[in-house]
């Protein structure tokens, strides 16, 4: 697989917010979809196939302005066995665009922090190298497992979400590991509590599930 350089659009660099970029492309006929979260400290980049539904590649991490280069020190990349690819600096470019959307409640980088079990709250150490996060930006999500020592990826997908009334909607449009999940809407009930975010549902393979997911600096 080649490596995708990703140049960005028009970016205030001075004064990052949250914000969510996309683009296509074209390679042999299919159309790519460029996406891009970032908040003020963290940058998330996926390629995906939006014509037939095959993810490509993420990667993701903290990242520090120089200039007019963003440079990023990935936590992960998907594509990390071909390409060795553990920092990259990233260009700015008039080609993207800027998705724009109201603020939202659940914006955030949250990792995965317990479960809701018969016996009560079962939570897990969210300060380990093994870590399942989910970035939810601008009305759009993305959950990522992976290792920041072994820099092992385990898995990704996302889409876009709603929140409304204590009822979270994501809608998937890309899933690493399962290409048939694409399209596929799951509803869960949420309640912010403090740091931490609690939904149950059902999960993408239709198991019942109550999740606990802490916000992470």
């Amino acid at each position: 697989m080649k490596v995708y350089f990703l140049l960005l659009s028009s970016l205030c660099l001075l004064s990052i917010q949250a914000q969510v970029f996309s683009f296509e492309s074209k390679e042999d006929s299919n159309t790519i979809t460029h996406r891009v979260l970032m908040d003020d400290t963290y940058f998330v980049e996926t390629l995906y196939r939006s014509d037939s539904a095959n993810f490509i590649l993420t990667r993701g991490g903290f990242y520090t302005i120089k200039r007019n280069t963003i440079q990023v020190n990935f936590e992960f990349n998907s594509n990390f066995e071909k390409d060795g690819l553990k920092q990259m600096d990233f260009k700015k470019t008039k080609d993207w665009k800027k998705i724009s959307s109201p603020p939202k409640d659940l914006n955030g980088k949250w990792l995965m922090a317990g479960r809701m079990t018969p016996e009560g709250e079962r939570r897990r150490d969210t300060s380990g190298p093994r870590k399942t996060m989910k970035f939810l930006l601008e009305g759009f999500f993305q959950w990522i497992a992976f290792n920041t020592e072994t820099f092992q990826f385990f898995g990704s997908g996302g889409g876009y979400y709603t929140a409304v009334d204590g009822k979270y909607t994501e809608h998937i449009e890309y899933f690493s590991r399962d290409n048939t999940r694409v399209g596929a809407a799951l509803p869960f009930d949420y309640e912010l509590k403090g740091t931490d975010w609690h939904h149950q549902g059902l999960s993408s393979k239709g198991a019942p599930i109550y999740e606990i997911w802490s916000l992470r600096n």
